[in-house]
């Protein structure tokens, strides 16, 4: 692996840069199995290719990792690295709705932004120009739900919900969000909606044992 870093700071041509960083993505990602540096490789092979698929593909992945990260330093570092993608897909092409949304995403659950709504306008004025936008909806819906705005994130998940009825993030999320109002029945509900879709035994057992926990 040393060698592959040393020919990646030697090396002059771009096709065998991109060779290399995908070749110590491989291996952080399926040998090494650290999220972190799989992912530095990735945004880095994209932005030496620089086109919008690679760049949004690598934003996405980062993002999409962001949202569960619990440690600040890491936090920050994940929705700079996605922001710094998505704003650069959005130099080549500034229509796609999906990156708007990525880069507002960014803002919301990575607070790096001294202003907390900057986030949320740009997410919104992709759901003021397409209301069935379901990545807009949803990150409207966590954002809600990160700030104590439980009933607003029920309104985003139901439209949602309208257009994708098995949707299983939307719907754990409602789940979600009735337990911390301290709604039993319909945290219940939404859990045992959840459990004919869980995709693994795991899932379905932690799904059982909580239905159980909140019917006590």
């Amino acid at each position: 692996m040393n060698d592959l870093e040393q020919s990646v700071i030697r090396g002059d041509v771009k096709k065998q840069k991109l060779d290399v960083f995908h070749q110590l993505a491989h291996f952080w990602k399926d040998s090494a199995r650290i999220f972190e540096p799989y992912a530095w490789y990735e945004a880095e092979a994209a932005r030496l290719e620089n086109s919008e698929k690679s760049l949004t593909f690598a934003a996405h992945l980062i993002l999409e990792n962001l949202k569960n990260e619990e440690s600040e330093p890491l936090k920050r570092w994940k929705a700079l690295q996605a922001k710094d993608l998505f704003e650069r897909s959005l130099r080549i092409n500034d229509k796609n709705d999906s990156t708007i949304v990525g880069l507002g995403a960014c803002y919301i659950f990575g607070n790096i932004a001294d202003n907390p709504m900057e986030g949320i306008l740009k997410v919104r004025q992709v759901v003021e120009k397409d209301s069935t936008n379901i990545f807009a909806q949803m990150v409207l819906g966590q954002g809600s739900l990160m700030s104590g705005q439980y009933d607003r994130a029920i309104d985003r998940f139901e439209k949602v919900l309208a257009f994708q009825p098995l949707n299983l993030e939307a719907i754990l999320l409602m789940a979600e969000v009735f337990e911390r109002k301290e709604d039993k029945a319909n945290a219940i509900k939404w859990y045992s909606k959840a459990l004919p879709l869980a995709p693994n035994p795991a899932m379905r057992s932690a799904l059982e044992k909580r239905i159980n926990e909140l019917k006590k």
